[in-house]
């Protein structure tokens, strides 16, 4: 992965994306949950996401660490006007 910087944004559809943030390509990664996961959550999504998030960067980091590639992680930039930057 490049070492360009990377955000956490709620899209506000319910829909939660990794993304660069220098580019407007496809996201790195999405979650969206479901209508019955989200009422359990209480409206707790954007938090579950982040730790799902972090996790999934932990343990590439830990394969990639096993497998001796090396892999560089970033800070979350700046928000644009439709999204909310986390």
């Amino acid at each position: 992965m490049s070492t360009s910087l990377l955000e956490i944004v709620d899209l506000g559809d319910g829909e939660v994306v990794l993304q660069r943030a220098d580019d407007d390509s496809e996201p790195l990664v999405s979650i969206q949950f479901s209508e019955e996961a989200s009422a359990y959550l209480m409206e707790n999504n954007l938090e579950v996401a982040k730790v799902m998030i972090q996790a999934g960067i932990q343990a590439a980091a830990k394969i990639a660490e096993m497998t001796g590639v090396e892999i560089e992680s970033s800070d979350a930039a700046e928000a644009s006007e439709s999204r909310t930057l986390h």
